[in-house]
């Protein structure tokens, strides 16, 4: 019975994976853009919930509501008026400028923050269990799954069901015949940013309800935010969410066998599926 208890711990830890990178695979999907500050963003969605309860005196789903929308602002204005001038053949100049923005953010969060962990507290509700048989599941990691759940199907809904997102994919089909057929590349890629910013908003109001964080945190969250889209498949989202459940469920049978290998047994698995499929799992399949 407690290797039934593993799996389930790890199908729930793996949604909260599949959050962390749903927001990376957006956005390479759209314009094959590595954001090496994707974790740092997360971190930083954390702290604007943050700011919201402790300064604002707000609730906590106000406050993730209002950093949703403080982070699409961030990430609208960032990509337009910096990201979309590295993008092109290159992938070296996209990679230098959200490595340069990694450092900046988490050198801001020092100043602004401290180096002190911080945890969201979500009114007693992290502490509340569901009992699915002999098997006691926490409302937490329960949530956090069915939203990595949600979030993969709205924006699914939104690439194959609306005009933006038949832009969305025509751009990331074809960038120049799109701007030919007077689809404005550089609004749709900015767009694209601000919706990926959206997620990263709510992955962060996660990671800080479920776990402490602070400002440093940002890049040993990209590092499982990647291996989640590796192992999926680069641009699928629901790859994105069997990747993150996969890594998951190594992290939690690898603890099971040996607390020490928690982290060690998720590389393994990525470095596995590496080998076997280098493009991942179910790669570019987004329906």
């Amino acid at each position: 019975m407690i290797w039934v208890d593993t799996i389930v711990q790890g199908i729930m830890l793996g949604g909260l994976y599949a959050l962390f990178a749903t927001g990376l695979s957006l956005i390479f999907g759209i314009m094959r853009l590595v954001n090496l500050a994707h974790g740092d963003f997360m971190v930083l969605g954390a702290f604007a919930v943050l700011v919201g309860v402790e300064a604002l005196g707000l609730g906590i789903i106000a406050s993730a509501i209002l950093a949703g929308g403080f982070m699409f602002v961030v990430g609208y204005v960032l990509q337009h008026l910096l990201l979309n001038r590295t993008l092109g053949e290159d992938l070296l100049p996209p990679l230098l400028v959200t490595f340069g923005l990694s450092i900046i953010i988490q050198n801001g969060l020092l100043e602004g923050f401290s180096a002190d962990t911080r945890r969201l507290k979500a009114g007693g509700f992290e502490e509340v269990s569901v009992q699915l048989g002999s098997v006691s599941i926490g409302a937490m990691p329960l949530l956090t799954f069915f939203s990595a759940v949600v979030v993969i199907l709205l924006l699914n809904w939104l690439f194959y069901k609306t005009e933006t997102g038949r832009a969305f994919r025509a751009t990331s089909d074809d960038p120049i015949t799109a701007q030919l057929m007077g689809i404005d590349n550089n609004r749709i890629f900015s767009l694209a940013m601000a919706l990926a910013m959206v997620v990263v908003a709510i992955a962060g109001l996660f990671l800080g309800a479920r776990a402490t964080f602070d400002p440093l945190i940002g890049p040993s969250r990209l590092i499982f935010a990647f291996e989640a889209v590796i192992i999926g498949g680069l641009g699928s989202l629901w790859g994105t969410l069997a990747g993150g459940v996969i890594l998951g469920l190594a992290q939690a049978i690898g603890a099971q066998i040996n607390p020490e290998w928690q982290t060690l047994a998720g590389h393994i698995v990525f470095l596995a599926v590496l080998i076997v499929r280098p493009r991942g799992l179910f790669p570019r399949m987004t329906g």
